[in-house]
């Protein structure tokens, strides 16, 4: 009898290459290809790595390992071997099959982890269809729209939807963008509203700044963010609408904004750049399953909006382009952001609510927000950001499932003093980031006011932030929370961290910050030491 019991894993290296390999979106990953059975071989297994403490599952299918299992009888037949024979064969059979039921050799159940599942935790409930499919659909190319990138087809998207407008009461409508290169100049949708863009169709933004409209700033902030006095409007925009759908197969919206980034870089800037999308007053929004290109600054700005879901999104711009953020929530409730990619030369999301004391006036904050599996880079800024402009108040923010990488930091919080507002209840959990130059970060400081009407006793209320489930390798410092004198930022809660921090760099920066920390690595500072009398972050 021959008997032959091979297990083979993979290298130390090249699991530490699946682990750290960047997430792409969901609806763009491709499905795992498991190969046929052959030869009595098993399948590859599903391998379940459990980072340190991070308590983060990662599942990776991978050829690497691979179980086989051979047993060859030895020439006698059945009845023709002596019993000791067959007890012995029985014996070793009974002991392979005991081993491969060890827990670390068995194949991982069939739902996959928690933070893998694209319909685990989904927005449900944020965006409510319609009963019934859109009565009206109709081509971009019917009102005369040419898709040869080179012909301005503005006129012919502003036609198509002012006559898609009176669907509004009637059953709505749809606008489809077939395949092609279809360059537009700013045009506005309409409520009960669909804009779809099948598979190979691109939006370019128009070059020509006269076709992004100059239009009045918002009220929140008094003036455009980056110039006084207005804005130029952002390519596609809505303002007081309802049921708005902008979605597709994977279609692309280029805003082509080099030549505004060029604006910026030679001050010759005359007015604040336009977003790539924003509505403004308006709910029951759905954007999903589109790539947003090299908008010429904020690219998608959801702004005095209420149910929002931005769902299996792209978001690409050059690292080194400026205020390109990735989607940036501002004075709005109930957004709900998942399963997205994002590359920019600003932060990947960013929470907002107005600047200063036209944001104190407008008194509207961005509140009931919901960030799930958001993963990309951002050179100069952040994964997570909330602020600076948070003077209306940001309140029940969940962030989860975050992947960061060569970034300047993964989770910022920014404040100053003028902003007043206040940031509550926010919970970040189950982050991971590598390469990282400040994993955490809350700051003060940012020295920006809209005018000299800044009030000096407006003081930003920062209390309730909690931090979970934490790992980051190759990280440049230990966090850095810096609060203000007269404004102490109060109960925050971090817990179960590991950061592997370079060594001259294990320091954490504190000040003016009052809190627990437990199961934290590099050890905290004093002012979040852990309280051993306490339980409200331990059980948090």
């Amino acid at each position: 009898m021959k008997f032959a019991f091979l297990l083979r894993l993979p290298t130390v290296d090249r699991v530490h290459a699946l682990v750290n390999r960047p997430q792409l979106p969901f609806h763009l990953r491709p499905k795992p290809k498991l190969p046929s059975q052959r030869n009595g071989s098993r399948l590859p297994r599903l391998i379940s790595i459990s980072l340190s403490r991070a308590r983060m599952p990662i599942a990776i299918w991978d050829n690497a390992m691979d179980v086989r299992v051979m047993l060859r009888s030895f020439p006698c037949r059945r009845h023709g071997c002596p019993a000791s024979l067959r007890l012995l064969s029985l014996a070793m059979t009974l002991g392979v099959v005991g081993l491969l039921s060890w827990p670390w050799l068995q194949t991982a159940p069939a739902a996959a982890p928690s933070h893998e599942d694209p319909d685990r935790n989904s927005c449900a409930g944020f965006y409510r269809p319609a009963a019934t499919p859109r009565r009206a659909v109709f081509s971009v190319e019917h009102f005369g729209a040419v898709g040869d990138g080179r012909t301005s087809n503005t006129e012919a998207f502003r036609k198509a939807v002012r006559h898609l407008e009176s669907f509004g009461d009637k059953g709505g409508s749809q606008l489809n963008v077939p395949r092609g290169r279809w360059l537009t100049g700013n045009f506005n949708l309409t409520s009960n509203f669909t804009l779809f863009l099948e598979e190979g169709a691109v939006i370019l933004g128009s070059q020509d700044p006269g076709e992004w409209p100059v239009i009045d700033p918002l009220p929140s902030y008094g003036r455009g963010r980056e110039r006084l006095g207005g804005r130029h409007i952002s390519l596609i925009h809505g303002d007081g609408l309802s049921d708005v759908v902008v979605t597709g197969q994977n279609g692309s919206i280029d805003g082509q904004g080099k030549i505004w980034w060029d604006f910026w870089w030679n001050r010759t800037l005359q007015h604040t750049r336009g977003h790539l999308l924003e509505l403004v007053n308006s709910n029951n929004i759905l954007i999903s399953n589109l790539t947003f290109l090299n908008s010429p600054f904020w690219t998608i700005h959801p702004v005095y909006c209420s149910y929002v879901v931005l769902k299996g999104l792209t978001v690409l711009a050059p690292l080194h382009s400026p205020n390109t953020d990735g989607i940036d929530p501002d004075s709005s409730s109930h957004v709900c952001i998942e399963d997205c990619y994002i590359e920019s030369g600003d932060d990947l999301v960013a929470v907002k609510s107005g600047w200063d004391q036209y944001g104190i006036s407008v008194a509207r904050p961005s509140t009931d927000i919901i960030i799930r599996r958001v993963s990309g880079t951002t050179p100069t800024c952040s994964g997570i950001g909330i602020g600076s402009e948070m003077s209306g108040g940001v309140n029940n923010v969940v962030v989860e499932g975050l992947h960061v990488w060569d970034s300047a930091a993964a989770v910022r919080i920014k404040t100053d003093i003028g902003r007043g507002g206040y940031i509550t209840n926010v919970k970040l959990t189950d982050l991971r980031m590598e390469r990282i130059k400040v994993p955490i970060r809350f700051s003060r400081g940012s020295n920006d006011h809209p005018d000299e009407g800044w009030d000096p006793k407006a003081l930003p209320r920062i209390k309730g932030v909690h931090i979970a489930n934490v790992i980051g390798f190759e990280v440049g410092k230990a966090p850095v929370l810096e609060g203000i004198k007269d404004a102490v930022f109060e109960d925050l809660c971090i817990r179960n961290v590991t950061l592997f921090v370079k060594k001259q760099e294990v320091k954490w920066q504190c000040e003016f910050v009052t809190g627990e920390a437990y199961d934290v690595s590099p050890v905290p500072c004093e002012d979040l030491r852990s309280n051993s009398s306490s339980s409200w972050c331990r059980e948090s």
